[in-house]
């Protein structure tokens, strides 16, 4: 079966109400996405398809989350070549709406806010970003959810049961990731949160819809990114000293590199773990944080570190 385009809400109400029903499907997965889709959103859909019988997948690029006009013009629209992936992946219904469709009237008067888990960071060197970015997730999360336009008893297992509600984002955006699973979590959203590993070229940069904007010598210089996380992985994982001080080094050394920031972190929290683990054997989970300009081009990285 081919995948379907639905451009407005009550069009994805109607189309995964009815996909559902036809199925007897148990579960929905959603796929978040800005579009100009790469390999990694290609494994958030894949993951979705094998978890669930019906899998949605939006495409919107949310002005709310950009401090500069110049940057969401900028950013890349490249539909047809979306809609190709996700069915690839065996999505079934793919929402792509407009922004009058998200917003209707203008932007929100009320929105979603980031709170102190967004101020640090990403949300220290982008004001406003993640606030602007979890009100997209919270009304597309609610857009998604598979109640919306069952009949009672249709769907799920026996006795009418709603079916189960996942949707999946990168690990590479681990900020975003944490604030989207606390939000589900402190506001009760009926949705699992599901955190799909970073994809990764072969040179080991992660995959970016901004990579596309790199030169030679600047994707060149950006490699060094994922060397420094792999130096700390290799370290924590061989339980020695982090030495955040040489893998620090290692990314300054490099002159068309600018460093945002880089530390090692809770995962839940994201504090800076006060036991930096430079002079003492790692011990327990982690996260270590980049990001930087390369060029014209801001890239985020991270790695998971667990001893």
């Amino acid at each position: 079966m081919s995948m379907q385009l639905v451009t407005t809400v009550a069009g994805l109400h109607a189309e995964s109400a009815r996909l559902l029903n036809a199925t007897q499907g148990r579960s929905q997965g959603l796929v978040p996405t800005m579009g100009a889709l790469h390999e990694g959103h290609a494994a958030l859909a894949r993951t979705a398809v094998e978890d669930n019988d019906v899998v949605v997948a939006s495409i919107f690029v949310n002005p709310l989350q950009f401090g500069d006009a110049v940057d969401l013009d900028r950013y890349p629209r490249t539909l047809d070549a979306d809609l190709e992936l996700l069915e690839a992946q065996g999505v079934d219904l793919a929402f792509a709406p407009s922004a009058e469709e998200v917003y209707p009237g203008g932007e929100p008067l009320v929105r979603i806010t980031s709170g102190r888990l967004g101020e640090k960071w990403e949300g220290a060197s982008r004001p406003g970003h993640f606030d602007g970015a979890l009100t997209v997730v919270a009304k597309l999360l609610h857009y998604g959810m598979p109640a919306a336009g069952l009949r009672a008893g249709s769907a799920g297992s026996a006795g009418g049961s709603l079916p189960a509600y996942r949707a999946y984002f990168g690990q590479k955006d681990a900020q975003q990731l944490a604030l989207v699973r606390r939000m589900a979590h402190d506001l009760n959203f009926p949705v699992e949160i599901v955190g799909v590993p970073t994809v990764r070229a072969d040179d080991g940069l992660a995959l970016s819809s901004r990579n596309r904007f790199l030169s030679d010598d600047e994707r060149d210089a950006a490699l060094v990114l994922s060397r420094a996380l792999r130096l700390l992985e290799e370290r924590a994982n061989a339980h020695e000293p982090l030495d955040l001080d040489t893998a620090l080094a290692m990314v300054e050394s490099q002159p068309l590199v600018q460093l945002d920031y880089f530390d090692v972190v809770d995962p839940d929290t994201l504090e800076p773990l006060a036991e930096n683990c430079r002079e003492t054997p790692f011990r327990g989970e982690a996260l270590a944080l980049i990001a930087a300009k390369v060029g014209p081009v801001r890239l985020i990285d991270n790695v998971p570190l667990s001893s």
